[in-house]
């Protein structure tokens, strides 16, 4: 029998690598020295290796959780009056953010007020 891993074993390495690398980075980027970043990082590894061993999860390619983000903080930027200045500051036309507005405020409502999709398109 072969010690060799397996390609599984290989991605969850190469995942568990990269996470506990990218949190080293990130907590040495706000000065925290090196050692202290590469132990946060092994901590969120084993963490996240505790917490989810056995489980599969799936990463999604979309940025829809990003864009999400923009559009909530273009909302609470927006004051009535200043689709304009929104619109250079996201590089986006004011168009877009009438349109992203609108789309916004309606989910928020929604939300707020425990909008059931029955399926009867009402």
């Amino acid at each position: 029998m072969s010690n060799k891993p397996t390609a599984m074993a290989e991605k969850r390495h190469e995942l568990l690598s990269d996470i506990a690398d990218h949190v080293a980075a990130v907590v040495s980027e706000h000065g925290v020295d090196a050692k202290i970043a590469e132990q946060a990082g092994a901590a969120v590894v084993e963490h996240l290796s505790n917490t989810w061993a056995g489980s599969c999860v799936t990463f999604p390619k979309d940025f829809r959780w990003r864009i999400t983000q923009r559009d909530l903080e273009i909302l609470g930027k927006f004051n009535g009056r200043n689709h304009h200045a929104l619109a250079v500051e996201y590089d986006m036309t004011e168009n877009a953010i009438y349109k992203l507005l609108k789309r916004t405020q309606d989910r928020k409502f929604d939300r707020d007020q425990h909008k059931l999709d029955l399926g009867d398109g009402l």
